[in-house]
């Protein structure tokens, strides 16, 4: 008997997350070993967004370093992980089998990827496939995309989501200290992990409206978009592990999530 691979949702953090020491980089080490090792990974990135579902086919994906005005140490950077095209095509194959057109592009790790990536599994030994999400569709729609992706868990694929839990960098400041956070984000955390405990689907994918501070958390919701094909793609009765990394700049809360049955520090 197989064990289905748990989903995750990742709050990937500014791109300087590997390099800047008062980020919370130990906490995606640390997660990683309390997660088995996936086959591997099918990765949904806020920062890879297309009209239409899109699944990366490279072999050999390329490092983006989809950024400006940032160290050049960080441009420095490769995650040389091999590809996964195999579980790409497999991918698309299960959406095309539920009416959705899929693309296949030879599309590289974009940072949303690749720096979680970097932390949790740094000898780049877990092979990685991107599939885009489409920002001009709900969270209902997205939800629907990680279910259809749900036997993809029992091919020892991991259905990662990276985004971030609350992302307004107009409420940003570079310059805060985690004891500056702004309150309505953990008003805004509290209700979405309140609901995902209780398994409240109908809730979560209408946090626009019922959410405390919803807009303000996600003036724009493609950070927010991941979380919802993970849960999608998670169990109907999944256990939830929640991993609090803190908030930083004021406004962006660093929480991933688990959707299965490891546990999470």
């Amino acid at each position: 008997m197989t064990t289905r691979t748990p989903t995750l949702f990742l709050s990937h953090g500014a791109p300087t997350l590997p390099i800047d020491p008062s980020m919370p980089r130990e906490g995606f080490t640390a997660l990683a070993q309390h997660l088995p090792k996936p086959k591997s990974i099918l990765m949904l990135s806020a920062h890879w967004y297309t009209q239409r579902p899109a699944v990366s086919t490279a072999t050999q994906p390329e490092t983006i370093h989809d950024f400006y005005g940032f160290p050049r140490a960080l441009y420095e950077i490769q995650y040389p992980a091999p590809g996964a095209p195999e579980t790409a095509q497999r991918a698309a194959a299960l959406l095309r089998a539920q009416g959705v057109e899929v693309d296949e592009e030879a599309h590289g790790l974009d940072h949303g990827a690749w720096v979680p990536m970097l932390l949790m599994f740094p000898d780049a030994d877990v092979p990685v496939a991107q599939l885009s999400i489409q920002p001009r569709n709900d969270a209902a729609y997205h939800f629907a995309v990680g279910r259809a992706l749900r036997e993809l868990r029992d091919e020892g694929v991991m259905v990662v989501g990276s985004g971030q839990i609350t992302h307004n960098l107009r409420q940003a400041d570079f310059s805060a200290r985690p004891e500056d956070a702004d309150p309505r984000v953990a008003e805004f955390t509290d209700w979405f992990e309140s609901r995902l405990a209780a398994r409240d689907i109908d809730a979560l994918l209408d946090y626009r409206r019922q959410a405390p501070h919803a807009v303000l958390m996600h003036p724009t919701d493609e950070h927010l978009l991941p979380v919802f094909a993970a849960l999608g793609a998670a169990d109907d009765d999944y256990t939830l592990g929640v991993q609090s990394l803190g908030t930083f700049q004021r406004a962006l809360a660093m929480t991933n999530y688990v959707f299965g049955s490891a546990s999470v520090q």
